[in-house]
């Protein structure tokens, strides 16, 4: 009886205690299919303005489209989903103290040896009193990428860049760089 007692009072504190590590499970979970989503519908338009215009038609989309895609997903999934950079081009994309601190530890496991494509971190943190679940999910720079982001940029495109980032400080990179993350915020 008492071996029954103890059996029971061990599997309900393992319950009690991974409850909070399933549901964050569970959040990282979404999270993901949202970034995956997201990164879809914006590769997809990305491609469509290459094809029609080439890199300069697709500074556009990133320009104008990125955030609207952003901000309708975010609303259907009610989650905050963005993208940011140790190296950004957007001024509005530049990471919070937290997702600093997140890109340079997915810097550090790449140099481990970690494939960028796996990096993803998550976490339940308190910000101004409440908690926040934050997910991030690296970026690795594609070949297609180098054309904005490269170290070898055509001056057109450079022309085109300097014109909508004149803070820009998204390029150097080289093919498997860590680009950025995606980045989520979901209150709790």
């Amino acid at each position: 009886m008492k071996k029954s007692a103890l059996f029971t009072a061990l599997a309900l504190t393992t319950a009690l205690t991974s409850t909070p590590l399933l549901a964050d499970e569970q959040r990282a979970g979404e999270a993901r299919a949202a970034i995956q989503e997201f990164a879809k519908s914006l590769q997809g338009e990305l491609g469509a303005a290459m094809k029609a215009g080439g890199p300069t038609q697709a500074i556009e989309v990133c320009n104008t489209r990125a955030p609207e895609i952003a901000a309708d997903m975010s609303k259907q999934k009610g989650m905050n989903i963005a993208r940011t950079s140790l190296k950004t081009r957007n001024a509005k994309n530049k990471p919070d103290a937290w997702e600093q601190k997140v890109l340079e530890s997915f810097e550090q496991r790449k140099a481990a040896g970690e494939d960028v494509a796996k990096i993803d971190h998550f976490e339940v943190v308190t910000n101004d009193g409440k908690q926040e679940f934050r997910y991030m999910k690296a970026i690795p720079t594609g070949e297609v990428c180098l054309k904005c982001h490269g170290t070898e940029i055509d001056p057109a495109v450079i022309g085109k860049l300097d014109g909508l980032y004149p803070q820009d400080t998204a390029r150097g990179f080289k093919q498997g760089d860590i680009r950025g993350a995606f980045t989520i915020r979901q209150s709790m």
